[in-house]
């Protein structure tokens, strides 16, 4: 009897205990090969359907982000954006996006680049480098998942960090500021 209750044991333990943490290095990156235009209004061609958004599993991921972060330095992003701040770019931390906060259009203006100074970065960096820069710029004002965090730059104490902002619900701005 004592083996019987032994081996229902030792089958029901490992079925009934927590899940350990689920490690995601190796997320597979959006559709982003179906970001072929650039939405720039609510009106689209051939009637009134929208496309569906486009879900980024990079923003739940601390890895992603922190190669986000990474990525931003590195293609001097923060030569115009000033980690986020703002400067002569447009401040990335702020409630007021000029082409759209969701991640497919955050990709567009990385990929395609923006009127007014901002360049188009296709070619080069691979899209999955894209969307973890696409994951890390949203997370900068509160858009992407508050549990996943990017690494810490403690030498630099600019603000909170970055999963532990304030979400704000981003407005749509007509026209970017005169530089």
């Amino acid at each position: 009897m004592k083996r019987i209750s032994y081996l229902v044991l030792t089958i029901l333990i490992p079925l009934t205990a927590c899940k350990r943490e689920d490690r995601g290095f190796r997320v597979s990156a959006p559709a982003a090969n179906s970001i072929q235009r650039v939405s720039m209004s609510p009106i689209h061609p051939g009637g009134s359907a929208k496309p569906d958004p486009v879900y980024n599993e990079y923003e739940e991921n601390g890895y992603a982000m922190s190669e986000g972060k990474t990525l931003f330095s590195q293609m001097n992003c923060v030569g115009c954006h000033s980690h986020g701040g703002g400067g002569m770019g447009v401040p990335l931390m702020d409630d007021t996006w000029i082409y759209g906060s969701k991640p497919e259009q955050v990709f567009a203006t990385i990929i395609e680049g923006r009127p007014n100074g901002m360049p188009s970065f296709r070619g080069k960096m691979t899209d999955n480098q894209v969307w973890q820069l696409v994951a890390y710029i949203r997370s900068m004002s509160g858009l992407a998942s508050q549990d996943a965090a990017p690494g810490r730059d403690d030498h630099m104490q600019i603000g909170p960090p970055e999963n532990s902002r304030k979400t704000s619900e981003p407005k749509q701005s007509d026209k970017p500021k005169s530089m």
